[in-house]
């Protein structure tokens, strides 16, 4: 049965004319109303069935969700529409423009720089470390905590076992939850030092097996440490300003597109049709620009580039314009 329904299927695919269809998406309802989503994605090529990367079957919890956000049988469809969204290439050409500057704190200060002239281990140590501690803090505050790290020569996976979970906290205090990701870090050494030869997880799964460690920190660690890029890192930026592009939403039975509404579901909506070699540069790319000009709140449209076919553009109050420089 389970063969007759992976033939049914890909003969679906190769009569769409589409080339990146949402296959399946399944809801099994759990306790206090949280539901369990199972989507399963496969892609069209030119001539043949082939997953977009090696486990394109993922599972994403999905919390308080409203029944009337789901399709008939309670399925929810993360919209794989816009298919390569209008004028995309040149949103993205505009972007990086503006990003020329290279003058966001992520440029200098974000997690790609850790530990940027150790040796190879221990650069991804210092990578795991920063992604860490990136949690609900700003890239100045985590990029000083690093560096403290290093500075008093415990930023490695041997020194941190050995040392205190309190001197830990006090040496990256102010990051957020510095308790809690001290007590973190003293977990992920064990569990390096006892599962990974003394190296961090090489694999997603081994990653996310990690105390502290969720999706967006798993992938841009397998991005930036390990060089493999197995998916988009989505963080707050990304996702805010995917959905103000119109890049990324769900889709309900009535075609009614909607905002996605976790980094999850954007990352999903974004991989389904921005070409894999962008998938790396597109977490910095986005980063910059929003603690730059997207920024969260009163966003720069009057300083955008991309002002002009913006869906968000001058939606919101706007930054006041930066003061000219004194002659």
């Amino acid at each position: 049965m389970q063969g007759d329904a992976t033939n049914a299927m890909q003969e679906g695919l190769r009569r769409s004319s589409r080339k990146k269809v949402l296959v399946t998406a399944q809801i099994q309802p759990t306790r206090k109303r949280q539901k369990r989503v199972v989507l399963k994605l496969a892609y069209e090529n030119d001539h043949e069935i082939s997953t977009a990367q090696p486990s394109k079957e993922e599972e994403i919890v999905l919390l308080k969700m409203d029944e009337s956000e789901s399709g008939p049988n309670n399925v929810l469809v993360p919209s794989t529409s816009p298919m390569m969204p209008v004028r995309w290439k040149e949103v993205l050409d505009g972007i990086r423009k503006m990003r020329a500057s290279g003058d966001a704190p992520v440029d200098s200060m974000g997690c790609e720089k850790a530990g940027s002239f150790l040796p190879p281990k221990e650069r991804r140590f210092a990578v795991l470390v920063s992604a860490l501690l990136s949690s609900q803090t700003k890239d100045e505050v985590t990029h000083g905590a690093v560096q403290r790290l290093q500075d008093q020569g415990i930023l490695s996976i041997e020194e941190i076992a050995r040392a205190t979970e309190l001197s830990i906290s006090q040496i990256i205090y102010p990051v957020g939850f510095y308790t809690r990701k001290a007590s973190y870090l003293k977990k992920v050494v064990t569990l390096c030092q006892e599962k990974h030869e003394g190296d961090i997880p090489n694999t997603l799964k081994g990653l996310l097996d990690l105390p502290g460690i969720g999706p967006k920190m798993a992938h841009l660690v397998m991005n930036v440490a390990w060089e493999n890029v197995q998916g988009i890192c989505v963080d707050t930026h990304v996702h805010r300003i995917s959905n103000r592009l119109g890049w990324v939403g769900l889709s309900k039975s009535s075609g009614v597109m909607q905002r996605t509404k976790t980094p999850e579901q954007t990352r999903l909506s974004l991989e389904s049709w921005l070409p894999p070699e962008e998938w790396a540069a597109i977490n910095p790319l986005l980063v910059g620009f929003g603690q730059t000009i997207c920024t969260p709140l009163r966003p720069r449209c009057g300083e955008c580039l991309l002002n002009t076919f913006c869906p968000a553009a001058f939606k919101e109050a706007e930054s006041p314009a930066k003061p000219s420089p004194k002659k």
